[in-house]
């Protein structure tokens, strides 16, 4: 078993801590009105401004982690930057619908089926389209119903729902206050009806977040229950686009060098998906080619208040060790903590709190507590569980510890995503 003890780990989460803290953002009052024309009308000589307030059509990131966002013929290329013709890039759109506008577009997760995973999608009409790295896919367009049945033509918006954030790997797609669940594996559908939610005309996931976008405002939903929790709306402009003063959400903050940034814990699950934290804060690791952001720890584990102390996953379920108290949580759709939890370290492992971090190795059953200079081996396969073996370690201080199948990592800094707080 090999293990990996870093210290200074905290640089691949840079940005935890280069953007202001979160808080909650009211809809702008006397916001402009949006001037944009209807959906369908033909606009080639328009100078279409999107920090006047626009009714975006569609919103969908590529194979690559650009963001395109859409609006009649237009569409622009991240969160900053002009508007340009959607048939520059996306050239049979027009070819084959003479393009009055896209009515959804989504960016598809099934990792089982690499002929289609990462490969981007638009509806237009009764027709779909598939591309891969702006090329259009061999047999595309063809009717939504062969490709999608169930969905009716015309969808409003669509939003790609990985498993682990939904049940199985799915696609949600809006029409007025009905969503139409598709089970990528299965090609089922389930009908839903979210009369709580503004009716979407685009749906954006980034960042294990959905976001239902209306007017120039925008809605965060959890992809299961539709719920929705905060203030909100809150206008799209101060957060999924640069448009300077008046719209400068989150600026000022002072950034820290890397060798500043120090983490509490962090960990990989069997996913693949991969969280550090620092302070109560926490970011997504492995999606950087999406952008990278912090979000408050309780807003993905609600019970979970403060600085914790370790993380490490085992199975399905995730463990936070904060104090003398270890939270579990099944990481299947979302984090739900399972019935009887907290409870003390000493009864769920066999130690006294506080630890400084834990780590575990793929395919393993030991988990590694880290106490000062001291590191114990526990086996979560026994019962009752307790310390199978005590050993020094040459460190004076260890704020996080990581194990994967390929050894050690090099440290290293990430870029930033854009600079949005949700």
């Amino acid at each position: 078993m090999t293990a990996v003890l870093l210290s200074l780990y905290a640089c691949l989460a840079l940005a935890l801590s280069n953007a202001a803290p979160v808080h909650d953002d009211v809809m702008i009052k006397d916001a402009p009105e949006d001037h944009s024309h209807p959906k369908g009308e033909d606009h080639h000589d328009a100078k279409l401004d999107r920090c006047k307030g626009i009714e975006f059509d569609a919103i969908t990131p590529d194979e690559k982690g650009n963001t395109f966002f859409f609006k009649g013929d237009h569409l622009w290329k991240g969160f900053s930057g002009p508007a340009e013709l959607s048939n520059s890039t996306f050239k049979e759109l027009d070819d084959f619908h003479h393009l009055g506008h896209v009515d959804a577009a989504f960016r598809m997760h099934h990792q089982d089926d690499l002929n289609v995973h990462d490969h981007i999608y638009f509806f237009l009409g009764d027709k779909v389209f598939s591309y891969y790295n702006y090329t259009l896919e061999q047999g595309y367009p063809m009717e939504i119903q062969q490709d999608f049945p169930g969905v009716p033509s015309h969808p409003d918006a669509a939003v790609e729902c990985p498993k682990g954030e939904c049940i199985t790997d799915s696609v949600l797609f809006f029409k007025g206050n009905e969503i139409y669940s598709f089970d990528i594996k299965t090609k089922s559908v389930k009908k839903k009806v979210w009369a709580h939610l503004p009716n979407c005309t685009s749906a954006f996931r980034w960042q294990e977040h959905y976001y239902c976008f209306h007017g120039y405002n925008f809605t965060r939903f959890h992809p299961v229950s539709g719920d929705v929790t905060g203030t909100y709306p809150k206008d799209a402009r101060k957060y999924f686009m640069r448009c300077g003063e008046g719209f400068d959400h989150g600026s000022g903050a002072r950034r820290q060098r890397c060798s500043e940034v120090k983490l509490n814990a962090i960990t990989s699950d069997d996913k693949g998906r991969s969280y550090a934290f620092q302070d109560a804060m926490y970011m997504r690791l492995d999606t950087h080619r999406d952008g990278s952001h912090h979000f408050p720890i309780s807003r993905s584990w609600k019970e979970i208040s403060g600085v914790v102390d370790a993380v490490y996953n085992y199975g399905d379920n995730m463990y936070i060790i904060q104090g003398d108290q270890v939270y579990i949580y099944k990481s299947v759709a979302h984090y739900t903590l399972i019935e009887g939890y907290p409870k003390p370290l000493k009864e769920e492992l066999g130690i006294d709190g506080p630890v400084d971090a834990a780590f575990l190795c793929p395919n393993q059953h030991i988990v590694n507590i880290i106490q000062g200079q001291k590191m114990y081996d526990i086996d979560l396969d026994a019962t009752p569980r307790a310390v199978k073996m005590e050993r020094p370690i040459p460190f004076p201080k260890i704020d996080a510890g990581f194990c994967d199948a390929d050894g050690v990592k090099k440290t290293q800094c990430i870029p930033e995503g854009p600079t949005i707080l949700l």
